[in-house]
């Protein structure tokens, strides 16, 4: 009796530690170990990894073109995100995460654990230059939240292609749900704006 008593208490221990992880968040993203991790490299390549899904703000002044084939920096397609400003949601800026999966507001199991990488780098460019973004990554709240969060600030744009990094050597990866977000405001971009990416990838080199 003794035994089976001790092999219960076992039992319900392991199920309660379970049972909390899961409650807590707590689990890890898939592993990845192979770099450069891409968010986007070509219009529905195998080896993008998460989904523009997550509208923000003004959702409504958005228009996003993942396949614009003109002046692509890599490939033949970049993607090609439109901003109106024109407030139709009343907020008065916009923005739109990359997510996995797809439309996870931190309530499902996904992300990735991406310890091993130590920078988020894309591509960037405006259409006339001097248009103001900002691109984040992590931030995602929920039951499975993301474990990090980091921004590149407010960037002003050319016209022509340029690499921008993301230090994340000193930041908790291990849980990676929304792996880019693009935010504009109607204050930087009166009159709107257009923001084109390509090459978005996690590397494990600074």
């Amino acid at each position: 009796m003794k035994k089976y008593l001790i092999i219960s208490l076992t039992i319900i221990f392991t199920l309660s530690l379970s049972l909390y992880a899961e409650e807590s968040g707590s689990e890890k993203g898939k592993a990845v170990t192979n770099f450069p991790f891409y968010i986007f490299t070509e219009f529905k390549s195998k080896s993008n990894h998460y989904f523009p899904s997550g509208w923000m703000g003004d959702h409504g002044d958005l228009k996003v073109k993942q396949n614009y084939k003109k002046n692509a920096k890599g490939g033949t397609t970049a993607i090609q995100i439109k901003y109106t400003a024109e407030g139709k949601q009343g907020q008065s800026w916009a923005g739109i995460y990359w997510q996995n999966p797809a439309n996870n507001w931190g309530t499902q199991k996904g992300g990735f654990d991406l310890r091993k990488a130590k920078s988020l780098q894309f591509y960037a460019r405006g259409e006339k230059g001097s248009e103001v973004v900002e691109v984040k990554m992590g931030g995602i709240t929920g039951r499975y939240s993301d474990s990090d969060s980091e921004t590149s600030g407010k960037i002003v744009l050319t016209d022509e292609w340029k690499l921008y990094t993301i230090d994340l050597s000193d930041h908790d990866l291990s849980y990676v749900g929304g792996g880019l977000c693009v935010i504009f405001t109607a204050d930087d971009n009166p009159d709107g704006c257009t923001l084109y990416l390509d090459e978005i990838l996690y590397s494990d080199q600074k």
